[in-house]
């Protein structure tokens, strides 16, 4: 119950108004300015009006939403896949929604997982069980850039998957993943050990290191991780290979799913670049891996600056660059943003009077 109170009071704390209001505020300052600073150059008026509204490119934009979809299907799948089927599909989008709700408002390192297991128990997941399933779909989406990202860069030449403006920022944006990508690397080396491989090694060795005077601070919160771990591993060393064949899929096929959105808007927009279609999706795997340092809640500013910098060498101009960046953003964030403003208050009444009703 103790963990169940401190994650109710970490929930709203998070879901304030002004926290909501905030990632809003940041992608909505960041895209003026960049709507200024290009109006200074090209016409923007003239580039706006020259977008053609032709049925490819309604289909081509109802494509990116679909793919949307098959992002919350394939994290709802793994959802159902974890549980054992015991949530229902309606519970498992329910929770999907809440965790990318979450993700919209809190800084990217943060993450919609920061609050899963509070999710999962609203719908009949035990806490315990529940906190030990989001360590497991931690564990998933890591091994998924672990393992992706290199062939990704195997397959694409450096110079397109890179280079960007031709000035610093292609190198840039090289460092941040490479330093980004080698942490994400040894994060999961530990999970893999702690969840899978040795449990205890992890918590002695997080006891020792954090016993240290200036990491002391962390040390129950490392220790804590460390229990969640021996837990997780009780859970899952006993699943069969079909089960991670299949949990793995989910993962794979909603992180795709959601690269395949620029894809899709490049197609609707921009039909001659059909012949760089690989070379927009690798960018999308760079581009998440830089993200996931994003200060800013839900990468926000971030996310619109880096997109029209990123994808400037294939786009003719900047203009054209941050009606693309937005409609991504549209699609892939404040979408969620508002399903989640749709949803929230119900979930937040129910868990209250369910907490309410059980400590009575």
């Amino acid at each position: 119950m103790n963990e169940e109170t401190s994650g109710l009071k970490e929930a709203k704390k998070i879901f304030s108004i002004w926290k909501i209001l905030l990632p809003v505020a940041i992608g909505l300052a960041v895209v003026i300015l960049m709507f200024l600073h290009d109006a200074k150059q090209e016409n923007l008026r003239e580039i706006i009006e020259s977008i053609d509204i032709t049925p490819e490119l309604i289909f081509f934009l109802f494509l990116s939403f679909l793919f949307m979809f098959g992002r919350d299907f394939g994290l709802s799948w793994r959802f159902r896949a974890l549980t054992d089927r015991e949530l229902r599909w309606g519970q498992a989008f329910k929770v999907d929604f809440l965790c990318e709700f979450t993700s919209c408002v809190t800084p990217s390192a943060v993450g919609g997982s920061s609050l899963g297991m509070l999710f999962l128990n609203s719908q009949g997941i035990e806490i315990g069980r529940a906190t030990t399933l989001m360590m497991t779909t931690l564990f998933l989406d890591e091994l998924f850039f672990v393992i992706s990202c290199p062939l990704v860069v195997l397959f694409t030449p450096a110079r397109e998957l890179f280079a960007a403006d031709g000035s610093g920022f292609g190198h840039g944006i090289r460092l941040t993943f490479w330093i980004v990508y080698s942490l994400i690397t040894i994060w999961t080396l530990i999970l893999f050990i702690g969840i899978l491989i040795r449990p205890g090694w992890i918590k002695s060795f997080f006891s020792r290191v954090f016993s240290m005077k200036w990491l002391r601070r962390w040390q129950g919160a490392m220790l804590n991780l460390a229990d969640n771990m021996q837990k997780t591993s009780v859970d899952l060393k006993t699943k069969p290979m079909r089960f991670w064949g299949e949990v793995f899929g989910g993962t794979a096929l909603s992180w795709l799913s959601r690269y395949l959105v620029v894809n899709a808007l490049f197609m609707g927009f921009l039909p001659e670049t059909w012949g760089e279609q690989w070379i927009i999706l690798a960018k999308q795997f760079v581009l998440w891996v830089v993200l996931m340092v994003s200060p800013t809640p839900g990468g926000s500013g971030l996310s619109e600056y880096l997109f029209s910098g990123y994808y400037g060498n294939i786009v003719p101009s900047a203009g054209m660059a941050l009606v693309l960046a937005i409609c991504w953003r549209i699609i892939s964030y404040y979408v969620y943003l508002v399903i989640g403003c749709i949803i929230l208050p119900g979930w937040l009444k129910q868990t209250i009077h369910r907490f309410s009703k059980n400590k009575s």
